[in-house]
């Protein structure tokens, strides 16, 4: 679960990371109250969105009276920013700002280790900066048994180009926020930027913070931080189906078993649509898992054919603990909850192969359904699930060849 900006920052407030005063509004009323209250010459109106890119959208301006605090929450409120609405706006106290840094942790899943990255060169994105200076961003990797150390926090501030006393001012900080990474489950913390100010003080100006949702037994507190008019409502209802589903930006919808077998069908739709002008390409990813039943293939149908951009789905299969069998059944009776509903039907590409495939088959060709079309290979039905894509997009009837 990713975290808006004033709950990162209420989570490092929590643990003893030092951030600025701040409060959040939905109105700009409301941005003018929490401006007075603040009481600084300067303040800085930010969106709360799930994304960056803020500052380059105009969701990021400064206000030197609480009037002015709220023309900009006026301005800022319902915006879009990459998809994302606008919906509350963070008032913080301004800064005095001498000098940028940029400071993360997170999981780095090759290695099997956590990953502190940290720059003297902050306040830009970090992706730009590791290819156009990857010399000016520290990477040091640590076990979870080792801990952000003071020796190793000092190493990594060393390495960053720091000094003196900013060196001591800096690694108290950077241990506090892995204590924030490590106590709160997160997978994510990230820190741009983290500033030096005037008066030398270290100050956590913004925050991004991810939590691994595989702990959240342990964090019923976290709950409260889940908005769900941020997320996606398909990747909702799966989650509540209890689906391994994630929304993606295509418009082929993608159905399989087992994880490795759905990432490889995302890479073979992908290369299919580059075939193609419009460039279909995936819409979701979805494992429906190893003993996935008819139900679950239903569950999952449901999902994909409620997303408007997608234009065809690929179910592909492989039986194993999953009996092709039980797909089969799945594909009709998702088809018949969709026609009570009064739902018509995407057009399906099914490729089955393995346990019971023979069967599914003849299940399907008995059914009849309209619009499923079976395929033998992997790559053919990429390219068929990707050119009735394209036939969609293009305005030809979908589902002709």
């Amino acid at each position: 679960m990713d975290l808006y900006e004033y709950q990162a920052r209420d989570i490092f407030e929590a643990h003893g990371v030092p951030v600025l005063r701040a409060k959040v509004a939905t109105t700009p009323e409301q941005a003018k109250e929490a401006a007075t209250e603040l009481g600084t010459p300067v303040v800085v109106v930010k969106a709360q969105v799930k994304t960056g890119g803020r500052g380059k959208a105009g969701g990021v301006k400064l206000a030197k009276s609480p009037e002015e605090a709220a023309q900009h929450a006026e301005q800022i409120l319902g915006m879009d920013i990459k998809g994302h609405t606008v919906r509350k706006v963070m008032i913080a106290e301004g800064a005095d700002i001498a000098e940028e840094y940029y400071f993360s942790i997170l999981l780095d899943r090759t290695r099997r280790r956590y990953l502190a990255m940290f720059s003297k060169e902050g306040g830009v994105e970090i992706e730009k900066l590791a290819v156009e200076k990857p010399e000016a961003l520290v990477r040091r990797n640590f076990t979870a048994l080792e801990g952000l150390t003071e020796e190793i926090a000092r190493e990594i501030a060393e390495q960053g180009g720091m000094t003196g006393e900013d060196i001591d001012k800096i690694v108290p900080v950077m241990q506090t926020l892995y204590k924030v990474y490590s106590e709160e489950d997160a997978s994510l913390v990230e820190v741009n930027p983290l500033v030096k100010t005037g008066d030398g003080r270290i100050i956590a100006l913004d925050g991004k913070v991810s939590l691994d949702d595989n702990a959240e037994f342990r964090h019923p507190e976290h709950a409260k931080l889940a908005d769900p008019s941020s997320s996606d409502p398909l990747e909702l209802k799966a989650k509540e189906l209890d689906l391994n589903y994630v929304k993606l930006d295509g418009n082929v919808g993608v159905i399989g078993n087992g994880a490795g077998l759905v990432m490889s069908t995302l890479d073979v739709v992908a290369y299919a649509g580059e075939e193609f002008d419009s460039k279909p390409a995936p819409a979701n990813f979805l494992d429906i898992g190893g003993g996935a039943s008819a139900e679950v293939m239903a569950n999952g149908l449901g999902v994909i054919l409620g997303d408007e951009q997608v234009k065809s789905v690929f179910v592909n299969v492989f039986g194993g603990i999953t009996a092709c069998d039980e797909v089969a059944n799945g594909i009709v009776n998702a088809f018949k909850i969709l026609a009570d509903q009064g739902v018509e039907p995407k057009p399906l590409v099914v490729r089955l192969d393995g346990n019971n495939a023979d069967l599914g088959r003849r299940i399907l060709e008995e059914a009849n359904l309209p619009r499923v079309e079976m395929v033998g290979s992997m790559d053919d039905a990429a390219r068929r699930a990707a050119e009735i894509a394209h036939q969609a997009g293009a305005g030809a009837p979908a589902g002709q060849a």
